[in-house]
């Protein structure tokens, strides 16, 4: 299944900027792992907010769940989901669609 993933980080503005460097790091390193899992597949900065846009392949939503929870982030921040079913203009094959 593929969702629609809006992610909007606010952080304590009395955060060390020691932990926010920190925090921050370790969200890029996740980051990294799930795109490399194929779980992120894109992703886009939403210009002047620490704030981010992207499409997001698991089997389940429980699975999504798991993925947006193991986000050091997570604590701090707003997500909005929306689950996406194909469209017959797109010709681009879905995940897990083993017709391609």
């Amino acid at each position: 299944m593929e969702f629609l993933v809006e992610i909007v980080t606010e952080l304590p503005p009395d955060m060390p900027e020691t932990a926010r460097a920190a925090l921050l790091a370790r969200e890029r390193e996740r980051g990294a792992a799930l795109r490399d899992a194929g779980t992120l597949r894109r992703i886009w900065r939403l210009p002047g907010r620490l704030a981010n846009v992207g499409i997001w392949s698991v089997p389940d939503a429980d699975a999504l769940h798991e993925a947006l929870t193991s986000l050091p982030v997570q604590p701090y921040a707003r997500i909005t989901v929306t689950a996406l079913a194909g469209h017959p203009l797109d010709s681009t094959p879905a995940a897990g669609d083993d017709t391609a």
